[in-house]
């Protein structure tokens, strides 16, 4: 194992933000694929918990989406066309863009609907007011799986962008002469 750098400075070129945004990506496809790979357990049980199902699969949902944010510009649409089998992945994106707008919603409840109803005596009068709920079904195995090897595939194309990206940020960081590199602002290191 390799000491650690004596020091780490931070770089402020565009090359570096792009690798930043990169990294961000991947973290989010790892963390989606990470959520996936419990919810296939959980899934497994006889008697899943169904709040545990909810919170893994709103955060695959959430980490997935966000990679394609415009904001961030590192994936698009285009990228799954590029991907084998990329028709079937487009569609099941187009789904889980829904999916998450539905699951993420400040206005529904993602987990049931209410129906409200008048209840009757024999002779028709209402005798009360009944609040019938009907859970929503929870995600599905397979659902699941397709989401993590998409996440997975998608990883795989955004590690292979990050190593590129790195290979230009240490040369331009190279490129700098030692008092400038050594005038940048230090970044600090904390263990996990």
């Amino acid at each position: 194992m390799s000491a650690p750098p004596a020091s780490v400075r931070e770089l402020d070129m565009p090359s570096a933000t792009e690798l930043a945004g990169l990294a961000a990506v991947f973290e989010d496809l790892q963390y989606a694929l990470r959520c996936c790979e419990h919810l296939v357990s959980q899934l497994g049980r006889r008697d899943p918990d169904s709040v545990l199902v909810e919170a893994l699969w709103t955060g695959a949902l959430l980490a997935y989406v966000r990679c394609f944010s415009p904001r961030g510009a590192v994936l698009t649409a285009a990228d799954l066309d590029e991907l084998e089998n990329g028709g079937e992945f487009r569609r099941l994106h187009e789904v889980l863009l829904q999916l998450r707008d539905h699951l993420a919603s400040r206005h529904v409840n993602p987990r049931e609907a209410f129906t409200i109803g008048a209840a009757q005596s024999n002779d028709g009068t209402p005798t009360g007011i009944a609040v019938v709920s009907s859970p929503r079904p929870l995600v599905e195995e397979p659902t699941v799986r397709m989401l993590g090897r998409l996440a997975y595939l998608l990883a795989g194309r955004v590690d292979a962008g990050m190593q590129e990206r790195q290979r230009e940020v240490l040369g331009e960081a190279a490129a700098l002469p030692p008092a400038k590199l050594a005038a940048l602002p230090l970044v600090h290191l904390t263990g996990h």
